[in-house]
Formats: structure tokens, C-alpha cells, sequence
């Protein structure tokens, strides 16, 4: 394994983390006497293995149904001095209800701490303000590192740039500290947030990619055709390559359900090396030409189409999402991931924010859109495409993980 310092925390982090979002038995929380103990063998097998091939950072969430529950289960048999344990918390409007939800998710994990606390979704400005304001959330949780319940606090989120910078920027006018890491999204198929770690990375954040081989294009099971232009590497490696090759990255997050789902990941250390953009130079001009050849230019960069927030578009339409999604279905062959995402949209809140182009979405705000689409470089066809995009991909209505 490799490590890599996360940032001003100074802890040795592993490149690969090991997540704990889709080993537990179910997405309800449940007590223990419920729990097939199956299950727990295979969390206990999985977690095993994350500490034989030297990952040692275990991270899981409050809304990770019952994770933290039977992660409490095998913490006590392992050297605690050895781990490096996150769990994220869900933010609230009531500070109060944040700290004793803390102390609970101790409970769960019988753990007196854990290494990193995160303030589970910053989104939207709502959910900033109420981890920032003064009171909020992240008041809340320098109270609980005072009283030795946890070493260092971090956010994550699926939120815009803009809310993201802010979070990133924020400094608490009483005590001069701000928040010490960050967990978000930033992968091959999905860049937009490159500002946020630079910005992050100047402020020497640890950084840690959420997802990317699942939110990332479920490369686990990835097309034909993806494969063909991620030779000689598999897609799941090239896209751990892709994020590795930045140092600032500090870890990558691998949402293993099984002990075997580490294995193609491991794949990608030996090129953790000086050879390595010289391997990536000829995937990258591959895929590259092929989304260029696939891909109008007006369409290529869905977050350069010059839309207005989410909130401001007629019917709360997720047009840039929409375009994503059905570039890479027409450049990849991803059309299975276009599915498993675009059936999120209106069913996720701020998680997956913004509609599907359904009839009965788009209908009542027609004219709207149009005027919309007819002041953009891309012009009227623009409406024209996310409605095509809908036919191609939608299927039927999906949720989170945490909510099926």
C-alpha cells in the first residue's frame, strides 16, 4: 500500500479507503439481534482484508443503515491505535440534535473517538448555513474534539462548486478554525469540482474522493467499449490511476461489499510511479477522440453551457446532468450508468438535485425552457436533446442506497 500525508490532519493516509456503505446488512437501521449474521462474517472478512493489503482507514456514516452498528461489533478485537476511523454525521437545524446523534454514532461503533468526524452533506446553502452559522453544526463538533470525541473535522458533500468553495473558505470567527478535510466528488467522467481542490489543497485539506468507481461510472461493470479504450488497464484502474496521478488526492474511497473487491484496485500501486502518465497519455487521446467524435462541441462541456442554478431553471430541470448523462451514453456506451443516474434525479433532494425532462415535468414550463434554451450558444435544439435523453434513459423511479 501507499500513503499519502492528509493534509494538515498529518495523518498517513492510505491511497485507498475502505468505505462502509454497501457490506452492512440493509439500509435500515436495526438492532443487533436482527442482523443475519451472515452478513456480519462478511463485513468482518471484509474489513480483514482491507487491513492485509494495508488499508487501514475505515469509513462509514450515520446513514449507512446499520454499518456503524456492526462495525461496533469487530472494533473492540482490533488494535485501535492501528485504524483510522471516520463516520459522518447527518446535519440539522438544531445543533443539539448534531451532538447527541454524534454521541449515539460513538455508542454504535464503541468507540470513545474517532480519528475523523465529518458533517455528512453540505449541499446547499441551507445546509452550509446550518453547519456554519454561529451555533450550527461545526460549533457543535469543536465542542465534541474539546471533549476528546473526535481528532479532526471534515465535510462531505454533492454539492455545487459555489457551496462547496464556501465551505471550504470558512474560517469560525471565534476560535480561527475551519474545517480540516474534505470528502467529494471528482473523477474522469466528472471534473467540475478541479476549483474545489485546488481550493482545498491550498488551505492543506486532506482530500478524499467519494464513490469514484461506482458514482464514477460503476466501472465494476463497465461496457465493452469502455474497456477497449482503457487497454492495456482495466476502467476501474485507469480511473484510480487518473485521480492518484494529482498528489493532492490523498485517498480514494472503495465501497466494498465483498473481501474480493479490493483486488482491481491494487492493480493500479505499481504505476503509482514516474511511468505513469506516459500509460495514461495514450487512454486519455483514446477516449478523448472518441468523445469528440461522438459529441457536438456546443454540448461537450455540460457545465459550460451557461445555465443558471438548478433552482433557476423552469421545473427545476437538471439540463447540465441530463447532457452529462447522455454524452457518455453516446460516447461509451455507458448507457446502464445514464440509467442508474438519470432515474435518481427528483428522488434523491440535494443529494441528486433537480428533475428528470419527463413530459409531465417539462410541459408545464415549456415555454420557459425555450426561452431559456434560445438564449444559450446551444440554442432551441438544447430542449430537444434533454427530451430525447429522457426517452433513452428512463426507466423507472430509483432512490439512494440509504433510502431503497
Amino acid at each position: 500500500m501507499q500513503y499519502r500525508r492528509f493534509g494538515r490532519t498529518g495523518l498517513s493516509m492510505p491511497v485507498f479507503s475502505c468505505g462502509g456503505m454497501r457490506y452492512q446488512d440493509g439500509w435500515e437501521d436495526k438492532p443487533l439481534s436482527e442482523i443475519d449474521p451472515k452478513t456480519q462474517v462478511n463485513l468482518e472478512a471484509t474489513i480483514n482484508r482491507s487491513l492485509e493489503v494495508g488499508i487501514n482507514h475505515i469509513e462509514t456514516a450515520r446513514g449507512y443503515g446499520c454499518s456503524e452498528r456492526q462495525l461496533g461489533q469487530y472494533f473492540p478485537k482490533l488494535e485501535r491505535d492501528k485504524l483510522i476511523i471516520q463516520t459522518k454525521v447527518g446535519l440539522d437545524a438544531d445543533s443539539d440534535v448534531f451532538y447527541a446523534n454524534v454521541l449515539d454514532s460513538l455508542d454504535r461503533l464503541q468507540l470513545e473517538y474517532v480519528d475523523l468526524l465529518g458533517l455528512h452533506g453540505i449541499n446547499n446553502e441551507e445546509k452550509l448555513g446550518w453547519a456554519i452559522r454561529p451555533g450550527g453544526c461545526f460549533e457543535a463538533a469543536q465542542r465534541l474534539r474539546r471533549e476528546g470525541k473526535c481528532r479532526f473535522i471534515g465535510f462531505s458533500t454533492h454539492g455545487s462548486v459555489e457551496v462547496i468553495n464556501k465551505a471550504i473558505a470558512y474560517t469560525e470567527p471565534k476560535s480561527g478554525e475551519s474545517l480540516d478535510y474534505i470528502n467529494l466528488h471528482w473523477y474522469y467522467i466528472y471534473q467540475e469540482t478541479r476549483s474545489c481542490i485546488e481550493a482545498a489543497t491550498a488551505r492543506d485539506m486532506g482530500i478524499f474522493i467519494i464513490s469514484p468507481s461506482d458514482k464514477g461510472g460503476q466501472l465494476y461493470k463497465a461496457p465493452p467499449l469502455l474497456h477497449e479504450l482503457c487497454e492495456p488497464l482495466h476502467p476501474m484502474t485507469f480511473n484510480d490511476l487518473f485521480c492518484l496521478i494529482n498528489k493532492e488526492i490523498h485517498t480514494l474511497s472503495i465501497g466494498a461489499a465483498r473481501p474480493s473487491d479490493f483486488e482491481e484496485h491494487l492493480d493500479v500501486l505499481p504505476h503509482l510511479n514516474a511511468d505513469a502518465p506516459a500509460l495514461l497519455r495514450p487512454i486519455l487521446k483514446r477516449l478523448q477522440t472518441r468523445y469528440e467524435e461522438k459529441v457536438e462541441p456546443e454540448l461537450r462541456d455540460p457545465w459550460a453551457l451557461g445555465l443558471p442554478p438548478i433552482k433557476d431553471i423552469p421545473g427545476q430541470i437538471n439540463i447540465g446532468r441530463i447532457v452529462q448523462l447522455r454524452n457518455l451514453a453516446r460516447a461509451y456506451d455507458m448507457t446502464d450508468y445514464g440509467k442508474f443516474r438519470y432515474n435518481l434525479l427528483g428522488n434523491a433532494a440535494d443529494w441528486f438535485p433537480g428533475q428528470k425532462a419527463s413530459p409531465e415535468n417539462i410541459d408545464p414550463v415549456r415555454s420557459e425552457l425555450e426561452a431559456l434554451c434560445s438564449s444559450l450558444p446551444t440554442g432551441k435544439k438544447l430542449l430537444s436533446i434533454i427530451e430525447e435523453t429522457h426517452e433513452l434513459l428512463f426507466e423507472k423511479e430509483a432512490k439512494r442506497l440509504s433510502e431503497s
